[in-house]
């Protein structure tokens, strides 16, 4: 072994806030000893996933964006990881942390030397370094025997697994929605009252035989919606004539799914809810998906075409019938949905029957009498398919996506919205490739609207050293090409209206220092909202990650974006456009103290410099500790965080440590601080319990959100979560 570095670190960090001083000394970084690097694969941890989830929840500003989906999907290959000896592109790239370049040279390896012996042969392999290494590790093993995808019934009962997930939640102090109130303050303000109780309840079985097969029903209620219809907080017939009839016994939202995958000529085949993804998103692109982040593999989208639904997102996601059949490599994919779609009716026929809607509702949520009555208020109808050849190195295909409403949406329309899809019909071509030449992946994806409206993605990642690459992304969206399903990579919340030039770096001088960084420049040619004018902007990061052994790791990232709004001032009643900035310094550190002990800190400081050249700013400092001891039963997490911001402009996001199946990335804002403890014990085999607790106390408020249902009479919101899983 090399000669041991050693380091030793005793900060305090102190912060003087009005006439309150706040002191957080850390108890992680004491004195203690670091080894230089040794060849063992390190171990693994999530990091890198909860820093894309922060990003994303950053860039959307959603702190209730569900991400179930795809952290489901790495969960079932945790629990049946990838046989490298016996796998395929699009199973890898579903992964999101490799290039097609690096799944190229994995095959290539294996063609030319014959199956991988162990997974430790993977440091041989072109571009596999150990980050990356430590990236998939979770989600791979090297074997000899392979899964057949030819087996009985019997077999598959016998070797399936069998879940069963029950979880309740809710926030321990009186919120404004729960509060009594009288029928006439009632009937003057309908919505002011939620119409259920303050519990979150959340059921879910599924059934699953390797990555083959996997069928399940998931049901959720949310805060303030109902459950038992005979305890319907509010009952008046006026109450109920509002509520159209609507409120049921029951979870509020249920999902259901039947999947097949690899199963002889079928590569897959969904009936139930299932969610599509075809190219880079332009054209059809049910769920989430990852955009700019620390790691430049992100620019570019793996679409995993069809994929079971198991989350509680109510609105992305189809429900009906999907099949993928594949010969030789050619693929053909069929698709069709219809389900009840929320909307705020506008117009209806003498009939009953509606007419035209103003907008579609996306919240989910199902909580008041206008809620109530919006929801599921119209059909939507979605299909299409897509036709694909598929090789080795190189992939093209042409998908098409029609999409109708059984009612005329029309918009209240100004000048900035007046290209938005606003009709009762929309159909959508588009086509995509990608190709590998050497260490060149080239890929993209060009698409249509109806209207004539056009949008292009093309992109490209390059290995120039097994210590550099790099990714360039340029997209040109047209302000009227119009697409509802489409999730490409874009600065706007939708593909359209924007230019833009994305370049991305990763640079590893030596084993123990990492840099990534990217550059994107973009302009958005038409209005905007709250941009009344043509506008620019830019967005660029950088981290230097520090990893001398496996068990320390650290980075310092820096990111900035500027954009233009709408200035703040009265000026004659026209509305000018000027420039804001804001930037974010992050320090990040994560040690492991013992085998089953270990810390995590950060520090996040931002600057926000707005049209009238006042300056907000804020941090976020905040200490993790997990204790997670092999072949124990029990595991814990908890985190004390202190934070203070100017406003709410400055906000900052970080993930926090949750239950399976649930996540939690707030947002950080106002002063004051934070703590919660995750607790996890397996009473035996087959049952394992979580109990969380989660308390925010503000030192500035007497009032949390104050004017809103969610409003709270003092400074201190406590929130309980308990979970338990069946397995058999």
């Amino acid at each position: 072994m090399k000669n041991p570095i050693y380091i030793r670190i005793s900060n305090s960090f102190f912060f003087f806030a009005g006439k309150k001083t706040f002191s957080l000394l850390t108890l992680t970084l004491l004195t203690f000893s670091l080894f230089a690097q040794d060849t063992i694969i390190p171990k693994t941890d999530d990091s890198d996933l909860q820093q894309r989830l922060e990003n994303i929840t950053e860039d959307s500003q959603n702190e209730d964006a569900d991400y179930t989906t795809f952290l489901d999907a790495l969960n079932q290959y945790k629990e049946h990881p990838i046989n490298l000896n016996n796998t395929t592109i699009e199973e890898l790239r579903s992964l999101q942390s490799l290039t097609d370049i690096q799944i190229n040279n994995l095959f290539r390896h294996i063609k030319k030397n014959g199956k991988l012996l162990t997974i430790y042969e993977l440091q041989g392999i072109s571009g596999f370094d150990l980050q990356t290494i430590h990236k998939i590790l979770p989600y791979v093993r090297v074997a000899d025997n392979f899964n057949s995808s030819h087996f009985s019934l019997k077999e598959m009962f016998k070797d399936g697994s069998h879940t069963v997930l029950l979880r309740y939640g809710r926030t321990i102090e009186e919120q404004a929605g729960f509060t009594a109130i009288d029928s006439t303050k009632l009937y003057g303000s309908q919505n002011s009252r939620y119409i259920g109780s303050p519990d979150k309840l959340y059921a879910r079985y599924r059934f699953t035989y390797g990555n083959n097969v996997s069928w399940g029903v998931t049901a959720e209620k949310d805060q303030g919606e109902l459950f038992f219809k005979d305890n319907q907080r509010f009952k008046y017939n006026w109450y109920d004539s509002t509520l159209n009839g609507k409120q049921k016994t029951g979870f509020d939202f249920y999902s259901a799914h039947f999947y097949l995958h690899n199963i002889r000529f079928i590569k897959s085949l969904a009936i139930g809810d299932y969610q599509a993804s075809f190219g880079q998103g332009l054209t059809m692109w049910s769920g989430y998906g990852f955009g700019k982040t620390s790691d430049i593999v992100s620019s570019k989208k793996s679409a995993n075409g069809i994929k079971p639904y198991a989350s509680v997102d109510e609105n992305r996601y189809l429900r009906g019938g999907a099949a993928t059949v594949a010969l030789k490599k050619f693929e053909a994919t069929a698709f069709y949905s219809t389900k009840r779609v929320d909307a705020n009716v506008t117009d209806t026929l003498p009939d009953g029957e509606i007419a035209a809607i103003s907008s579609l509702q996306e919240t989910g949520y199902h909580t008041t009498a206008s809620e109530i009555a919006d929801k599921d208020a119209i059909q939507q109808t979605v299909y299409g398919g897509n036709i694909s050849y598929k090789s080795t190195q190189f992939n093209i295909g042409f998908t098409g996506m029609h999409y109708e409403l059984n009612a005329d949406l029309k918009r209240s329309l100004g000048i900035y919205n007046q290209f938005e899809f606003n009709d009762r019909q929309n159909t959508n071509l588009g086509i995509d490739y990608n190709f590998i030449i050497r260490n060149f992946n080239f890929y993209g994806e060009e698409a249509m609207s109806a209207n004539g409206g056009k949008a292009f993605l093309n992109g490209v990642l390059v290995s120039l050293d097994p210590r550099l690459a790099l990714s360039v992304v340029h997209r040109n969206y047209d302000r009227n090409y119009q697409n509802l399903l489409s999730n490409a990579f874009a600065e706007n919340t939708t593909a359209s209206n924007e230019k833009g030039l994305y370049v991305g770096m990763t640079a590893k001088p030596t084993s123990r220092f990492t840099l990534t960084a990217y550059y994107d420049r973009f302009e958005f040619l038409w209005l905007k909202y709250q941009v009344s004018a043509p506008s620019r902007g830019t967005d660029y990061m950088a981290q230097l990650n520090y990893t001398p052994s496996k068990k320390f790791d650290a980075y310092l990232r820096v990111r900035s974006r500027s954009k233009f709004k709408n200035t703040s001032a009265d000026i004659d009643e026209i509305d000018f456009i000027v420039p804001y900035e804001q930037t974010n310094y992050r320090i990040n550190t994560s040690f492991s103290v013992l085998p089953s002990i270990k810390l995590k800190n950060r520090l996040e400081f931002v600057d926000y410099k707005m049209d009238n050249n006042k300056t907000e700013k804020g941090f976020l400092i905040y200490q993790d500790i997990t204790y997670s001891k092999v072949g124990s039963k029990f595991s814990a997490s908890l985190r004390y965080a202190l934070f203070q911001t100017d406003s709410y402009n400055v906000r900052l996001y970080a993930y926090e440590n949750d239950m399976p199946g649930a996540y939690s990335i707030p947002a950080y804002y106002e002063r004051g601080s934070k703590f919660y403890i995750l607790l996890d014990y397996n009473i035996t085999r087959r049952i394992e319990v979580w109990l969380r607790f989660a308390q925010t106390v503000y030192d500035n408020k007497k009032v949390i959100s104050e004017g809103s249902l969610t409003e709270i009479k003092g400074n201190t919101k406590s929130e309980i979560k308990a979970q338990v899983r069946f397995k058999f």
